[in-house]
């Protein structure tokens, strides 16, 4: 499939527009405009009010005034360097209009004295005197139309001046032809937006500073018309998965209810509608795709280990993958007490198993031997064979490539895969990120957890810090520790972990405190854990290793040193390792003044509320979608016009008729499809035109 030919000139080298040169083409790139149609997105994001007035009379300095005014009198400077002065009459009053650097027989021919003419700059007072320096305009009344009421400012990098910008969007907007309607005709009247000629023209020409807005039809039009085109993308990745052959698997329900009736609560409504969900998609004939999106706490790992218990009923196996060794041997104490109380075979795999015990537990799960393995990254490898693979869990999916996802599904060519994550992701983050997977969400707490208490403390309270968790302990509580370093760096003054390790060892006792960090072996990291999980240690000293998925119930104190430079979904995460019983549990987050501004508020929040998704909105208005996902492994799509952050609806609507308009139109034949395949191709969605031309 080729580009259509009416979008050949969009698609063009910039050059081909008048007054753009190799020079300017170049400075466009750094702004990622390589081709006319970059600039019709690229949208101005401010005017310049350049509305008549009478006089110069009581203008504001800074501001821009535009007025007729009578030329008066040139004033060649008396000596080099002192700027040139022309002396103009408006209707009350007269100024000077000021020029550095100036040819006099140029300005004689554009200003000649008795001659009138509309003049536009910025007002500058000098002496107490209103001036205007270098006007942006001078031109004859009969000119009037060549200075916009309102003039759009477009972002600009070095080598590209404002008036090379805004000629080269007109060009291209004289390029753009008239192009079928792709958006679902009752929409559109709904929401009242122009066309897609009209909108780009009107957001490119503001009546009114108003136009300016993200909520002005013509901008919202152009948002839609992005976030549609890169839904369709994933709708149609979604419709295709599909049609791929997938197993129906249905179990009778007994293995669910052993474990069950074996737990001391009940399910909380989110976990029984997700499990509900998970085994509607699980009986279906196609494959699933299902990300399970649960809060700190809300007992995502119980949800997925029903699911796998629908693999194994269906007298299949099922995969649950880890991203670290500690989460990997934390699922499987987790789950080896629930695995045998309905008598199912669960082992784990990882990159720390000898030769012989791996080669046993490879064989065992090649003959289907082994329901469930848990494990990390070493479930990737090729001698990892299974008799029959139904479900592949994966948790933190974040820290795993879609490559590597992909690797592991290929394990169970027809296999459903869950992904299942900690870290709440705001609403149209999620829509754009796992938009062509089906969502279930865990939004209650389980019985029996308690909300934790949190408290902002500077860090001269140390002492006092330290004598309260002495107090703690000898009560047989358990707490962790965490400090942002494990050695003294020469470029930040944040306490390192040895040091407080020391310290508190001093203060508590030995063989009371243990310490994890990331550079330590995984042999010597697993066995401090394992006595803090014991009950050995009675406080552990840690870096953020802990920050995902450790699980110790009677830990009941989380302190965070220097919290002010973590961020907010971190801080979160970490709070979560406790409030895991019936206990009261405490956080205290340690700053160091004085704190900035954002410190500050992502410190309130926290104190504020422990609601992980309100959590998640916070931080994506303070630091931007790229930076909460993290940019460089994020898959974010870059959108020019539409807002993830403001317009997580119009992205919500932007999936439903995208989905709505393929179930309709698989093909993409009709009027409307074929007019959402040209908007694919000016959106340079190439992957969703491959993924219509190969069916």
């Amino acid at each position: 499939m080729s580009r259509p030919e009416a979008l050949f000139p969009l698609f063009g080298k910039l050059e081909s527009l008048a007054g753009i040169g190799p020079r300017t083409a170049q400075a466009l790139a750094h702004m990622d405009i390589t081709r006319p149609r970059d600039l019709l997105f690229t949208l101005p994001h401010t005017v310049i009010d350049r509305q008549r007035r009478d006089s110069l009379r009581g203008a504001d300095a800074g501001r821009v005034a535009t007025l007729e005014v009578t030329v008066r009198r040139h004033l060649a400077p008396a000596r080099k360097g002192r700027p040139y002065r022309v002396e103009v009459e408006d209707a009350q009053g007269v100024f000077a209009l000021v020029f550095f650097h100036a040819r006099a027989d140029w300005l004689e021919r554009q200003l000649p004295v008795g001659a009138r003419r509309l003049v536009s700059g910025k007002v500058e007072i000098f002496d107490g005197v209103a001036q205007i320096v270098h006007p942006d305009y001078m031109v004859p009344p009969s000119r009037a139309g060549d200075i916009p009421l309102l003039e759009p400012v477009y972002p600009l990098s070095a080598g590209v001046a404002a008036k090379t910008m805004r000629k080269a969007v007109a060009e291209a907007l004289a390029l753009v032809p008239d192009l079928p309607e792709w958006i679902d005709p009752a929409l559109r009247a709904q929401e009242g937006w122009p066309g897609f000629r009209t909108a780009l023209l009107g957001a490119h020409d503001p009546a009114t500073p108003q136009d300016l807005s993200r909520d002005a039809p013509a901008r919202r039009r152009l948002a839609y018309d992005e976030f549609f085109a890169h839904q369709m993308t994933l709708a149609l990745a979604r419709a295709r998965r599909r049609r791929a052959r997938g197993i129906s698997s249905t179990g009778d329900g007994a293995l669910r209810r052993r474990v069950l009736d074996a737990l001391p609560y009940r399910l909380t409504g989110a976990q029984a509608r997700a499990i509900a969900e998970i085994e509607a998609d699980m009986a279906a004939p196609e494959r699933m795709n299902r990300l399970l999106q649960g809060d700190v706490g809300s007992g995502k790992t119980l949800v997925a280990f029903m699911a796998l218990l629908i693999a194994v009923e269906a007298g299949g196996q099922g995969v649950m993958m880890a991203p670290t060794e500690i989460l990997a041997r934390q699922h499987l104490s987790a789950l080896r007490p629930l695995a045998e109380s309905c008598g199912v075979v669960l082992e784990a795999l990882t990159g720390r198993d000898t030769a012989r015990a791996r080669k046993a537990r490879l064989a065992a799960l090649a003959a289907g031997d082994i329901d469930i393995i848990v494990g990390t990254h070493a479930l990737f490898q090729k001698d990892v064979r299974f008799r029959d693979l139904r479900l592949a869990v994966i948790d933190e999916q974040h820290r795993f490539g879609v490559a590597q996802r992909m690797e592991l599904a290929a394990k169970g060519p027809a296999s459903d895969v869950l992904v299942m994550t900690a870290t709440p992701i705001p609403r149209s983050l999620a829509l754009s990120q796992y938009g062509d997977m089906d969502v279930s969400v865990l939004d209650e707490k389980p019985p029996g957890r308690q909300s934790v208490a949190t408290a902002l403390v500077s860090a001269g309270r140390m002492d006092e810090v330290v004598a309260r968790l002495a107090e703690a302990v000898a009560q047989g509580r358990q707490a962790y520790w965490v400090c942002p370093l494990v050695a003294e760096s020469e470029l930040s003054d944040l306490t390192a972990a040895r040091e407080r390790f020391e310290h508190l060892r001093a203060a508590l006792g030995e063989d009371r405190v243990g310490l994890v960090h990331g550079q330590m072996p995984p042999a010597e990291r697993d066995r401090a854990m394992a006595r803090f999980h014991d009950g050995e240690t009675s406080v552990l000293v840690a870096t953020t290793a802990i920050e995902v998925g450790v699980d110790v119930p009677n830990a009941t104190i989380m302190v965070v040193e220097r919290a002010e430079h973590f961020g907010l979904a971190q801080l979160h995460q970490l709070r979560g390792r406790v409030g895991r019983s019936s206990a009261a549990s405490t956080c205290l987050l340690m700053y160091r003044a004085p704190l900035t501004e954002a410190a500050r508020r992502r410190l309130e929040i926290l104190r504020r509320t422990e609601d992980g998704f309100r959590i998640a909105e916070e931080d994506l208005a303070m630091r931007g979608a790229g930076d909460v996902i993290g940019t460089e492994q994020s898959g974010l799509p870059r959108f020019r016009v539409g807002d993830l952050e403001s317009q997580a609806g119009l992205m919500a609507l932007a999936q439903r008729d995208a989905r709505k308009l393929l179930r309709e139109d698989p093909e993409l034949a009709g009027p409307r499809g074929a007019a959402a395949r040209m908007l694919l191709w000016l959106m340079e969605q190439d992957r969703a035109i491959r993924l219509i031309s190969v069916g």
